[in-house]
């Protein structure tokens, strides 16, 4: 087969200002010679195959070689892009994989997944880059890049192989799960990090005004008498790291923001022009810390869920682009840690399976935003984040001649959420039976089927043709 059709659709591609009907089309067969770098770029990071979108828009005329399936009533976009994941390999595999973290993403509409270094040993070396790299070839459903810890252990007293590892292939750097505490070693890090064009990804945590802190600071906290995470240790740290940067000019980018004064210094910086960003996290944006009632393990967070009033401001700033990313913070964890008592427990979610429901219904259902908005949160503002929009990678797009990563929602699809159907290891979320909208019917990543929910392709290879 040398074109696959997919016919009938809604196909939005906010990268190049598409909202229309009509068909896309994935080929097969192309120049070798004018996409061999681009083909071993996508086998350096997933699914090894240089299949490209060869067309967006009205129908072509039939072809021979090709499969035709009718996604109607759905919508057509590029693949799902999520720059904020925890795959716990090396170290904690017992809680996720490469392999089982890009089967969560595939079924969630994710064909790119961007990894964070708090794994045993840190992502702090070329060495390590490398290392996911090749499990990402060897093992990924979809294509997986390596964020690069930003000091050395993720410890915050070194810098970490910076250079080498943004040639490597790391698209990014943090130290996510603990925050650069030190400013001096903060300043430095914009520095080097400016010169890779990369951006430096912040955990806002201040860890003095966090230290044994279990949730956030409120009557729910009084309540459980458990010790309350503050508002402040979020906003301390964006406050500071935006001015050590502003002679720099390092592009820094804010981690799961949650709290409405987190929200206003970002509003700020960005209207005064500083390269800052923001990203969301469902949670973040339909829970509140009374979730955490009864000790429920589940709704255990970092940062903490916070009040009423903070969700408000997180959907606000996503409504008046503050913030321009949505990511999970996938953070899975097995059963067992998760049965702790609360304030031994680990922080996080899973997210990858149902943020894109999530997502509907905290912006969407609530007419905060619009299909078109969602699919740019999720599509080509990560990959520009990660600088996966520019050559050889071209992702987050539709564009003709970019690789065929595209997904297929349905945008009625009706579910539950049942944990125990989660290709993931674990099932650790506080989302459990909710009744949500929204979902991804097929994942195609470099041309491949990877997802076919309602069947609408053969998988073993039968076309499954339609009429045009």
């Amino acid at each position: 087969m040398k074109r696959l059709v997919l016919t009938n659709g809604r196909i939005i591609d906010p990268a190049n200002e598409i909202d229309s009907f009509g068909d896309v089309v994935v080929d097969n067969a192309h120049d070798e010679s004018s996409n061999r770098g681009a083909r071993q770029h996508d086998e350096s990071r997933g699914p090894g195959t240089s299949a490209r979108i060869a067309h967006v828009g009205q129908p072509l005329p039939p072809h021979e070689d090709e499969q035709v399936i009718d996604v109607s009533g759905c919508i057509v976009c590029p693949g799902l892009i999520d720059p904020h994941v925890h795959l716990r390999e090396p170290g904690a595999e017992d809680a996720e994989t490469i392999a089982s973290g890009s089967a969560a993403a595939v079924d969630g509409g994710f064909t790119t997944v961007c990894c964070m270094p708090n794994t045993r040993p840190a992502l702090d070396s070329r060495t390590m880059i490398e290392f996911i790299n090749r499990q990402a070839a060897l093992h990924g459903s979809c294509r997986v890049f390596a964020v690069g810890a930003v000091t050395a252990g993720r410890e915050g007293q070194e810098l970490a192989e910076i250079r080498l590892m943004a040639r490597a292939g790391a698209v990014g750097f943090s130290d996510d799960g603990d925050v650069v505490e030190s400013a001096a070693v903060m300043r430095r890090a914009l520095a080097q990090i400016k010169l890779t064009g990369l951006a430096l990804m912040q955990h806002c945590q201040e860890p003095t005004l966090t230290h044994g802190a279990a949730m956030n600071a409120g009557p729910t906290a009084t309540r459980l008498g458990l010790i309350g995470w503050p508002a402040v240790a979020e906003e301390l740290v964006i406050e500071r790291d935006i001015r050590l940067n502003a002679g720099i000019g390092c592009r820094y980018h804010v981690q799961h923001i949650s709290t409405a004064g987190a929200v206003e210094i970002v509003r700020r910086a960005r209207a005064e022009g500083q390269p800052v960003s923001a990203e969301a996290s469902p949670h973040h944006l339909l829970l509140t810390d009374e979730a955490c009632e009864g000790y429920n393990t589940m709704a255990k967070m970092n940062p903490p869920l916070r009040g009423s009033a903070d969700v408000q401001a997180v959907r606000r700033g996503v409504a008046d682009g503050t913030i321009t990313i949505l990511a999970t913070d996938h953070a899975p964890h097995t059963a067992e840690r998760k049965a702790l008592p609360f304030d031994k427990a680990p922080f996080g979610i899973v997210g990858l399976e149902t943020a894109l429901a999530l997502y509907v219904k905290a912006l969407v259902e609530t007419h905060i935003i619009d299909w078109p908005r969602l699919i740019e949160l999720m599509t080509i503002n990560p990959a520009r984040l990660c600088n996966l929009d520019a050559a050889p990678w071209r992702l987050g797009t539709l564009s003709v001649g970019a690789p065929a990563d595209v997904a297929v929602i349905d945008p009625e699809a009706a579910w539950t959420i049942r944990a125990a159907d989660f290709p993931g290891k674990s099932r650790n979320t506080p989302f459990e039976g909710w009744q949500v909208r929204g979902r991804a019917v097929m994942t195609i990543v470099g041309g491949r089927i990877a997802l076919d929910r309602d069947g609408r392709a053969d998988l073993a290879g039968q076309p499954a043709l339609r009429s045009r």
